[in-house]
């Protein structure tokens, strides 16, 4: 593997990594509001960011290269409200999103095509990401501060299933 790409792909493992620290922090953040529904869907999303990672993690292995594992820093963990809590995770996934077409743009251009083919699924995934996110922030928008209306989102929220598995 080139060395080029694969110190990439060793920052995007930090980055995934940090993307679900992050979500954790959001995650304790809302239980702490008893926003439970919200606090269940930002941990399994944390997860979620977790498996990302691992699988790029197995990738780099696959090719017989070494994961160089970077620090994390402390994710933010105080936050205004919880619209603001999921207005942080949408600026995160678009964060992720360009983060990852750079990665693919240097697979590209160092003609590491294994290393493009595996990126194809990173591309979908982000615009599901930056999606999923764009509607709770807008939802969040769309009911301001009406306490029912709060409730029956943070109801939704929750009915989250359990975070998927890489390649679903």
């Amino acid at each position: 593997m080139n060395p080029l790409v694969l110190e990439a792909i060793n920052r995007q493992i930090n980055s995934e990594l940090s993307a679900s620290y992050a979500y954790l922090a959001m995650s304790a953040y809302c239980e702490c509001q008893k926003f439970t529904g919200a606090a269940r869907w930002l941990r399994l999303q944390s997860q979620e960011e977790n498996m990302h990672a691992m699988k790029l993690f197995d990738f780099v292995l696959a090719r017989d290269r070494s994961v160089e594992l970077l620090a994390v820093d402390g994710p933010k963990s105080d936050f205004a409200s919880v619209a603001e809590v999921f207005q942080r995770a949408l600026a995160q996934e678009q964060e992720v999103s360009r983060q990852i077409d750079a990665l693919y743009e240097t697979a590209f251009t160092e003609k590491a095509f294994s290393t493009v083919a595996e990126l194809q699924w990173f591309l979908t995934e982000q615009v599901e990401e930056e999606k999923t996110a764009r509607e709770i922030v807008a939802k969040f928008r769309m009911i301001g501060d009406d306490p029912a209306s709060l409730l029956d989102l943070d109801r939704e929220l929750g009915a989250r299933s359990a975070a998927k598995t890489v390649g679903q």
